[in-house]
């Protein structure tokens, strides 16, 4: 018989206990089971498609890229922090580049410079519930730290080959870029679709990481503001067998894209967002998985930091195991795939606590198949062979 699973060790194992704490601190091990989650759908995804990976060291792998490390109340890669309301405590990002216009609107004042006193003082005086309504509205990443159970998962559907599909991924960053990385680990046939204005953020990002994501596949740059682009997007989207996005409905729907129409024609459309395609609220991993209640406690109970972004990574092995099903009547499938849903079924009620005795080891990274291709480096191959123009 195995050995019962220990989270602790399986986050300590990982990497991520020692990006959790204060710099000047001892790591800690975080809340919840999240890390050995990680490790059973990797081996889900290894039974399913002959691909291994360690689902704990995913966890922490852009960290090892980028050489982060554990900051407590600030997030590993610095854009994200967890700052008191007036009623609890709030996780708020300012990772774009029009987000200290953003959180100029959300506190009602034009901030020049370092955003953070002023931001933290408006949240000092207005509770969580507040900013939560205010930050949907203007579109900011950010959230009061409030755990919830979270729904129950819907029942899988028989698994099928994944080699020789065609994945149109719209998704940037890291959850949906896992997710599709792994299917081209598989065998599946990667499209990258990226737009003139809305390049991937991660491409400003540590290279090295982003090759990691994206060697595999193939880059296009598609313009859904003229009619040429928007007809490549549906043509691309019709011959997909799955796409993933990480975008509002509302944001596709412009492009003139609809999930419910392309599901109808038996494609697995896969939709990452912060929390549910109902929701109209922004979150990156940092402020999703905080709010979600992946935090850690520090000795007087101020929360911290787990990890680099959880919710991503996490999101994106639960969307990978996903696309390696479809029903069995070939017909398609929408699946709503909320961040803070997946980080919510990881907590268990289980405490942060020290490390201890625990081998704790250091991020480590996979070796990337090569260099990403430029944007839009593959863009008349792609459209010859869905027989449009280039």
């Amino acid at each position: 018989m195995s050995a019962a699973p220990d989270p602790a060790a399986d986050w300590a194992a990982g990497g991520v206990v020692a990006l959790t704490g204060r710099a000047d601190g001892p790591p800690l091990v975080p809340p919840g089971r999240g890390a050995t989650v990680a490790r059973g759908l990797a081996g889900t995804f290894a039974e399913r498609t002959g691909v291994r990976v360690d689902g704990p060291a995913l966890l922490a792998e852009r960290a090892a890229f980028t050489g982060g490390r554990r900051r407590g109340a600030v997030s590993v890669g610095g854009s994200c922090r967890l700052l008191p309301t007036a009623d609890g405590w709030a996780a708020v990002s300012c990772a774009r580049p029009d987000d200290p216009l953003l959180l100029g609107a959300l506190v009602g004042r034009e901030l020049a410079g370092d955003p953070w006193p002023q931001v933290a003082a408006w949240l000092r005086a207005h509770p969580g519930a507040e900013l939560a309504e205010r930050a949907e509205l203007l579109g900011v990443a950010a959230a009061p730290v409030a755990p919830r159970a979270a729904p129950p998962m819907r029942a899988e559907l028989p698994v099928r080959p994944v080699a020789g599909l065609l994945v149109a991924d719209f998704s940037a960053l890291w959850s949906g870029p896992l997710c599709a990385s792994l299917l081209g680990l598989a065998g599946a046939r990667v499209v990258k679709v990226e737009t003139p204005g809305r390049p991937d953020g991660a491409r400003r990002g540590s290279p090295g990481f982003y090759d990691l994501l994206h060697a595999r596949s193939r880059s296009v740059v598609l313009d859904p503001a003229t009619a040429a682009g928007r007809t490549a997007l549906a043509r691309l989207v019709e011959a997909a067998d799955v796409v993933v996005e990480a975008s509002r409905p509302r944001a596709l729907a412009a492009w003139g894209l609809d999930a419910a129409a392309a599901v109808a024609t038996g494609t697995t459309w896969i939709s990452i967002t912060a929390a549910g395609r109902d929701s109209g609220r922004v979150g990156f991993g940092d402020d999703v998985a905080a709010a979600a209640g992946l935090v850690a406690a520090d000795e007087d109970g101020t929360p911290l930091f787990c990890g680099d972004a959880l919710a991503d990574p996490l999101t994106g092995l639960t969307a990978a195991v996903l696309a390696t099903t479809a029903p069995a009547d070939g017909s398609g499938v929408l699946w709503d795939v909320s961040m803070s849903d997946v980080v919510a079924r990881t907590l268990d009620g289980t405490p942060s606590r020290p490390a201890g005795n625990l081998s704790v080891a250091h991020p480590r990274r996979r070796r990337p198949a090569g260099r990403a291709p430029g944007p839009g480096a593959d863009t008349a191959a792609v459209l010859r062979e869905l027989g449009l123009p280039c």
